[in-house]
């Protein structure tokens, strides 16, 4: 997700695919019942430091919304626990019937849990309505390649897309742009209050809200109306409590008053619940990449700048990831709860390689004497001046730690002189776009595709807004796109990542974990920490 998911996100529209045939994705069995048994357990606990913007699903594109909205709103295709790869739920069948028509067909009979049929007119609602509030906190801009959508029936929906066989389409559908919402409780054209949405009942996922107190806890029951591939879930009740300190978060689930602490303990403070021996840490794939990004303009011998140079400005790039020592940020900072990231793909997903540990460092690891004679080379006088900004309050308390060990590794042989300074996270998000040469993001996956890692970040005009551009990159992406061969893709994405790792217009530092430390009585935990990223109370029991 931006989020800067824990941060910002993708605004481009989809642009030059080509034109082929894409099948449909494999339809699931609504009786899979993948939630759990069925069987009725004790209530579920979660705790978080997570927030909640919006319950509206067009008002809002951060974790701490999409986690409440994966428990509540239905979803045309969705992951089963365990899989990042889309299934049906709301829907019968999924597939491209032209290579710019894809057509939903929906199940019949579904219900809201108010009673409200749930049907096409419910679907076609929900994307217009995206479209057309476009609320700069929302996620709309992951339909930049929806033309328009019609439903001839009751049970079909034909989303008719700008450019053809989208091969990320029905990831999308899976998305925080994806939750399907009630027409005949929410608006059209604005965004309906929390308390509305409640009241409403206007509820089509495994849970309703029985009761909510905004980022203070919010209490579910299982929702007898659903009928997605999720089924029905392993607890009858749920809920999430909001803690503004870590340190209270930690406490509780120590103390047995939560079953389940997620998002966001220190690394200490994982490491330390680790020797409890009524706890058990959980640990799952992590989409989160934490990355250095470059402006083109600003940065050392920049365009912009007084004496601008392509040749140094590149030098000092790769000087920069010559010296970093990723290990040493995963192990002193996060106690291995991220690991190196030494590629723009995170590991784990398809097409993933990992260019920068053999172009840079020596097998992964510092090495000053490259680093050297880059900027030999190029001609650029040393120490490198180099300012550098962080944020303190939105990823983490840990990032001053992170970003005083990079300051140090950048500075140790002497050639470069880092100018680090922090800034609060309202105005940092405002001004990176302008006023930092270099500086601190981390990315959350919209989706489990790899090419939610490449068209946000080195497409022109990307979400960064750093000044790069490489047509040469722009068409590749534009292309992997719309390959339908699964092979074909897969190296089309391994070549762009070494493409863009001999640009360095962003420097990968860390792939985050998702961890979760719950009492030893809670089940399943590793079932939904899998590389959807979606969090799912409905396979919890005790």
């Amino acid at each position: 997700m931006t989020r800067t998911k824990n941060g910002l996100r993708l605004a481009a529209a989809v642009v030059g695919i080509s034109a082929l045939a894409l099948t449909g994705c494999t339809s699931a069995s609504e009786d899979s019942n993948s939630g759990g048994s069925g069987e009725s357990s004790a209530p579920i606990t979660l705790g978080t430091t997570d927030k909640v913007t919006s319950l509206d699903p067009a008002g809002s594109y951060d974790n701490g919304s999409f986690m409440v909205m994966n428990q509540i709103f239905p979803f045309l295709l969705n992951s089963e626990p365990g899989s990042p790869e889309p299934s049906m739920s709301l829907a019968e069948s999924a597939e491209f019937t032209t290579p710019t028509e894809y057509t939903v067909k929906l199940k019949s009979g579904l219900k809201w849990a108010n009673g409200h049929d749930l049907d096409s007119k419910d679907v076609k609602f929900t994307f217009d309505r995206q479209l057309k509030i476009a609320d700069p906190n929302g996620p709309s801009s992951l339909l930049g390649n929806v033309e328009s959508i019609e439903a001839p029936d009751a049970t079909t929906v034909v989303f008719k897309l700008k450019v053809g066989n989208d091969q990320t389409f029905p990831q999308v559908l899976t998305s925080p742009v994806g939750p399907i919402v009630d027409d005949e409780v929410f608006p059209a054209d604005k965004l309906l209050e929390d308390q509305k949405i409640v009241e409403g009942k206007a509820f089509g996922g495994q849970y309703v809200i029985d009761s909510y107190s905004k980022n203070n806890l919010i209490s579910f029951s299982a929702n007898d109306s659903y009928a997605g591939v999720l089924g029905k879930p392993a607890n009858s009740k749920a809920a999430i409590k909001y803690y503004a300190d870590a340190n209270n978060l930690k406490l509780e689930v120590q103390e047995g008053k939560i079953d389940v602490a997620w998002r966001s303990l220190t690394p200490t403070d994982i490491e330390d619940l680790g020797k409890d021996e009524n706890l058990a840490v959980h640990k799952g794939p992590g989409g989160e990449l934490r990355y250095i990004v470059f402006n083109f303009d600003t940065m050392p011998y920049g365009a912009k700048t007084a004496d601008a140079d392509e040749a140094k400005s590149l030098a000092v790039r790769q000087a920069a990831a010559h010296l970093v020592d990723r290990e040493a940020i995963a192990k002193n900072v996060y106690k291995d709860t991220y690991t190196p990231a030494y590629s723009y793909v995170p590991q784990g997903f398809t097409g993933a390689a990992e260019p920068l540990k053999d172009m840079y460092g020596t097998d992964g690891k510092p090495d000053a004497a490259k680093a050297k004679k880059v900027l030999e080379d190029a001609g650029v006088e040393t120490p490198v001046k180099l300012a550098l900004q962080y944020n303190p309050d939105h990823y983490g308390p840990n990032s001053g730690d992170e970003y005083a060990l990079v300051e140090k590794q950048l500075e140790a042989d002497g050639l470069f002189d880092v100018d680090l300074k922090s800034t609060e996270w309202v105005t940092y998000q405002k001004q990176r776009v302008t006023d930092y040469p270099a500086y601190q993001l981390g990315w959350f996956p919209d989706y489990s595709d790899a090419d939610n890692y490449l068209s946000p970040f080195f497409a022109k005009d990307n979400f960064l807004s750093n000044n790069y551009d490489n047509p040469e990159v722009d068409k590749l992406i534009a292309d992997q796109r719309g390959m339908t061969d699964a092979g074909e893709r897969t190296a089309a994405i391994g070549k762009l990542q070494t493409m863009v790792a001999e640009d360095l217009s962003t420097l990968p530092l860390l792939q985050g974990s998702q961890v979760a430390v719950a009492g030893k009585d809670v089940k399943d935990v590793d079932k939904t920490l899998d590389a959807s990223f979606k969090f799912r109370l409905g396979v919890l029991s005790k």
